[in-house]
């Protein structure tokens, strides 16, 4: 397993790879597996035990743009190399991140667009296999 990396269910994978879905890359979070294996090509964190940060609301705001201003600075045209953005871990993590100091809006924030992206998914169930499939969905 030399030359790649354990993520635990929770820990995030930064992409590099843009894409035109993903001018920047795509961070995002493991939750279907308990674990997986990725290339160092990656860059792998997880939140720290002690950081007043929520993870669902860092799974939101990755999946928005807001976050690309941080790596535009960081990483150049010239910087590319096959659709790869030559960016250093270290040079990643110094990117600032817009989140509110109160933790409990962001686990508001969080919750929210969580099960919004559930309910989404689960008209676009319905669509695709037809009005008579029935889906049983909790909110709290």
């Amino acid at each position: 397993m030399s030359g790649y990396y354990l993520v635990k269910k929770g820990e995030f994978a930064y992409n590099k790879s843009t894409s035109s879905d993903a001018p920047w890359g795509a961070v995002k979070r493991l939750d279907r597996y308990e674990n997986g294996v990725l290339s160092t090509l990656y860059i792998v964190f997880a939140i720290n035990e002690n950081a007043e940060i929520d993870s669902d609301y860092l799974v939101t705001y990755y999946d928005t743009d807001l976050w690309h201003r941080g790596i535009r600075e960081i990483a150049s045209e010239g910087a590319r190399n096959h659709g790869l953005l030559n960016i250093a871990p270290a040079d990643f993590f110094e990117t600032s991140l817009s989140v509110p100091q109160d933790i409990e809006e962001q686990k508001a924030i969080g919750k929210y667009f969580t099960e919004l992206n559930a309910l989404i998914t689960l008209h676009q169930r319905k669509l695709f296999y037809g009005k008579n499939t029935v889906y049983h969905m909790k909110f709290h």
